[in-house]
């Protein structure tokens, strides 16, 4: 499908989202002031026909999971009827949020130096094999080189499903050598093919419900889940109750110095260096043996800089 007709239906969406309930002549009104349908060959801005528009919507929804529904009364304004669904973390939202970012920057490419951007680590171009893998459920060749070998490894890996984290892609997936799941940054893989094994996906095997518990890619079984308790400083409480830490996250006290939240997760190191980053504005109260924990390793790197 061709990227510009992708970047009309993120178009559409966005104009529908944004004003709510909006009628057709209305969004037909914008397409003509905003020139989505310059004609180069004409040098003119055609309008959108009714029934494109219609095509259009149906569309949407297959690729995107969004229903575009009219309330059918009065004005026969159009809304988006799921118009959550764009807000939680699924693969399709996570599509649609991509192509309308990098829709604005095609739109902003005149102010291109004025816009800073993340890099993102290696390891994308691993992306097509891996999806392929999961699709036909077909064992993968990889060689790997973890931050804790000198050296690279060759083995086979039974992929379950792919994770974004911080900027890098992460594979899960059962290591028959190991017989257990195991995690693989995509920019630490120097080789990856697909085999001519096949493997049995296990039913009982649920992306989403494996990581649930979980602050990011850290999935350790053995951490038992706890709800931890954090006493934030005023300031950090605006960004975390901006920017949550998890999903279970609450904030069950406020004063004007401080605020308490609980978070229910396994407390995790990714999690634990998450709550370091936040330096002197956050405190763990509990559990006793994660405040302890983390209260060694403050007090460790206190010791990197006290002589100073």
């Amino acid at each position: 499908m061709a990227k510009n007709l992708l970047y009309k239906y993120v178009w559409l969406v966005e104009t529908i989202n944004k004003a709510k309930k909006i009628t057709f002549e209305e969004i037909n009104q914008k397409w003509m002031d905003e020139e989505q349908g310059y004609d180069e060959k004409t040098k003119t801005v055609k309008p959108l026909p009714l029934r494109t528009f219609h095509t259009w919507r149906q569309y949407i929804e297959e690729i995107f999971g969004l229903i575009i529904e009219n309330e059918n009364s009065g004005q026969y304004r159009y809304y988006i009827q799921n118009a959550d669904d764009l807000k939680n973390g699924s693969i399709r939202s996570w599509l649609f949020r991509t192509l309308a970012v990098s829709k604005m920057m095609l739109d902003s490419v005149s102010i291109k130096d004025k816009i800073l951007l993340e890099e993102v680590h290696d390891g994308r171009e691993y992306l097509p094999v891996i999806l392929e893998s999961l699709k036909k459920n077909i064992a993968l060749k990889m060689t790997y080189q973890s931050y804790w070998r000198d050296e690279a490894n060759t083995f086979e890996i039974e992929p379950y499903c792919l994770k974004a984290f911080k900027q890098r892609w992460y594979l899960v997936g059962r290591s028959p050598y190991y017989d257990k799941i195991m995690i693989y940054a995509l920019d630490r893989i120097h080789q990856l093919e697909l085999t001519e094994s096949s493997f049995d996906y296990p039913k009982d095997f649920k992306a989403e419900k494996y990581f649930d518990d979980c602050f990011g890619i850290i999935a350790d079984q053995n951490v038992k889940v706890e709800t931890v308790k954090l006493k934030v400083s005023a300031g950090q409480a605006k960004y975390l109750n901006s920017l949550t830490l998890h999903e279970s996250q609450e904030e069950i006290e406020r004063t004007d110095e401080y605020s308490i939240f609980t978070v229910k997760l396994r407390p995790t190191f990714d999690f634990q260096q998450e709550i370091l980053s936040m330096g002197s504005d956050i405190e763990v109260l509990s559990p006793k043996w994660f405040r302890e924990d983390t209260a060694e390793r403050v007090k460790a790197m206190w010791n990197k800089y006290k002589e100073d």
